[in-house]
């Protein structure tokens, strides 16, 4: 490959040389294994902000349990929450469970072929719709994330700001332009197994790089520096008080929980009440925690008594938040009524399992009920 290649011999050459790559390389991932669409499909909703490695498991545990779109569309929310539990971003399964739902009712149980319907699923976006039509029905569609926009804007030497979306359109463009005919499935799959596995964030690897002869980024000594991307907004933080309400009688060894509500952040997850303070300051400030709680679970109907004893600190961090969370030790007053009043329930390492947590309250309820059973 010379350097003195026009750009359209260029792209040749990188799509030409990028496949053959891939069919040498490529990883045996589970979801590869075949074309069912809703394969893909769950796939690649779970590798959003997730990495391989931790996807593999829980994708085959997803398939075995909902082997069909069918049935995902008829299991119990819980349920489906309960397999996707640790994951994160809960809001993708939900959209993923409301979308087969969609297909089932509307498509006769099959994944739509064409763009206009498989986007207008609930959770579907560009590079999702792109993802399924392109490696499920070899369409020639683009599928661009991350990988593949810091990928094309090194090999092409773009300087546009890949948080913009004006960019991204842009790299769709290019995207496609660069499919061979035919070969969708693979080439998509290449553009994204090169961004995870050689033309990394920080540390390229250039020399392993089965492009790099034409690659603009490397011959202007600006592989480091590209792709350029406006640094987002650090997530804000906010501080919170959660109460370990430990039962007592027939409780004993049971700790007070709570689901949350409908809709919202975490929506119908269980945890650790627990109740926001303004700052910093009065985080520090077991007296105010005790009196945060105390007054914010009476307004839910249950009394506890808790105490400036400060039991463990954690941490929960989502995208646009932090919550910091100390956990004061704490008792109920009137334990048998509690269940019977509210959305609390009193619960134990026997049925621990049989609940949805946030991954924050699930080790730290984790963490308690084997020091009990230890110190037991």
């Amino acid at each position: 490959m010379s350097a003195g290649l026009d750009l359209e011999e260029n792209k040749r050459y990188f799509s030409k040389e990028l496949l053959q790559w891939y069919q040498r390389e490529r990883r045996d991932l589970p979801w590869r294994r075949s074309r069912d669409p809703y394969h893909i499909w769950v796939s690649e909703i779970m590798l959003q902000q997730t990495r391989v490695e931790t996807v593999i498991p829980y994708f085959n545990r997803f398939v075995d349990r909902f082997p069909s779109l069918r049935e995902l569309a008829e299991a119990p929310e819980e349920e489906v929450l309960k397999h996707w539990e640790g994951l994160g971003y809960y809001s993708r399964v939900r959209n993923l469970q409301t979308a087969v739902r969609e297909v089932v009712e509307h498509y006769g149980g099959r994944v739509p072929s064409n763009k206009k319907d498989v986007s207008s699923l609930k959770g579907v976006g560009p590079y999702t719709a792109g993802a399924i039509l392109s490696i499920a029905y070899n369409q020639s569609e683009p599928a661009v994330d991350g990988n593949v926009m810091r990928v094309l804007s090194r090999y092409f030497c773009l300087e546009d700001d890949i948080a913009r979306s004006s960019t991204r359109i842009s790299i769709e463009g290019l995207a496609q332009e660069l499919i061979p005919g035919g070969e969708a499935a693979d080439f998509n799959q290449a553009l994204m197994e090169h961004g995870a596995m050689v033309c990394t964030p920080k540390s390229p690897s250039c020399l392993d790089c089965p492009v790099r002869e034409g690659c603009l980024g490397r011959l202007h000594g600006r592989e480091r520096e590209l792709p350029v991307k406006t640094k987002a907004k650090k997530p804000r933080p906010v501080f919170r008080f959660a109460a370990l309400v430990e039962g007592t009688g027939s409780n004993a060894g049971k700790v007070l929980v709570r689901q949350r509500p409908d809709s919202g952040l975490l929506a119908r997850m269980w945890e650790l009440p627990h109740v926001e303070v303004p700052d910093a300051m009065e985080w520090e400030s077991l007296s105010l925690g005790k009196e945060y709680l105390e007054t914010a679970l009476a307004e839910d109907g249950v009394r506890i008594l808790a105490t400036e004893h400060a039991v463990g600190d954690a941490q929960h961090i989502f995208t646009h938040l932090v919550w910091n969370i100390r956990v004061l030790a704490a008792r109920a007053h009137e334990e048998q009524y509690v269940e019977e009043r509210t959305s609390y329930k009193w619960v134990g390492p026997e049925d621990f399992e049989s609940y949805v947590w946030p991954n924050v309250f699930r080790k730290l309820l984790t963490e308690y009920f084997i020091h009990n059973k230890i110190a037991g």
